[in-house]
């Protein structure tokens, strides 16, 4: 495959697991936009720089040497040769990241990490087939009931379900603005879905 496949959708909606097996099956890299945002809120809350400062966090970033790895196993994100991945989903992180992906300059510095690397990729994230990427000629949409995607985010969190949904409603709240699909993006309802029937709903489409 040659170009860039995108995959957009909201929270727990199955946007890496998805996009990790489709570039598997393409033999390209997968690319997560959200490490790199989850990297941006933990830098800042290791600094102790408040989320709500987009000059104290875009100094922060201008200073940390910040590179997202598309490895085969998985994204990686090193911040002047340290990992941070083992670092990046956690609760705090998960409270943190909006305030954070809330920023005009974070996001840019975002796009400026992935547009470092060549493609052809599958990219996931926020805005990918829309302010990102939008040359895509593959773009998708995932989405799925705030129930199921907490139900399914809980099983990754030592948090109980109730507190996850609650969360999980509240970043969709604040991440409203970035999370339309694009005009010329497939939406796929995950909600009564399994991930090699959504996987082959992707491929499908692509290779059609």
């Amino acid at each position: 495959m040659r170009g860039i496949v995108t995959i957009d959708g909201p929270s727990a909606s199955g946007k890496s697991s998805v996009a990790r097996r489709v570039a598997e099956a393409l033999g390209v890299p997968y690319l997560s936009s959200g490490l790199l945002y989850r990297a941006a809120a933990h830098l800042a809350l290791r600094a102790g720089v408040d989320p709500g400062n987009e000059a104290g966090l875009l100094a922060l970033l201008a200073v940390s040497r910040v590179r997202l790895l598309p490895e085969r196993a998985g994204n990686r994100v090193l911040a002047d040769g340290e990992d941070l991945t083992p670092f990046l989903h956690t609760p705090e992180v998960d409270r943190t990241v909006s305030r954070v992906a809330r920023h005009k300059g974070v996001r840019a510095w975002v796009n400026e990490r992935l547009k470092e690397v060549p493609p052809p990729f599958v990219a996931e994230g926020r805005d990918m087939g829309t302010a990102v990427f939008p040359e895509a000629p593959h773009k998708f949409y995932l989405t799925a009931r705030p129930e199921v995607r907490a139900e399914r985010r809980a099983k990754e969190r030592p948090q109980a379900y109730e507190e996850v949904l609650r969360d999980l409603l509240l970043r969709d709240e604040r991440d409203r603005g970035q999370s339309a699909p694009a005009p010329d993006a497939l939406v796929i309802d995950t909600s009564e879905m399994g991930l090699e029937a959504v996987v082959a709903r992707v491929l499908s489409h692509i290779q059609d």
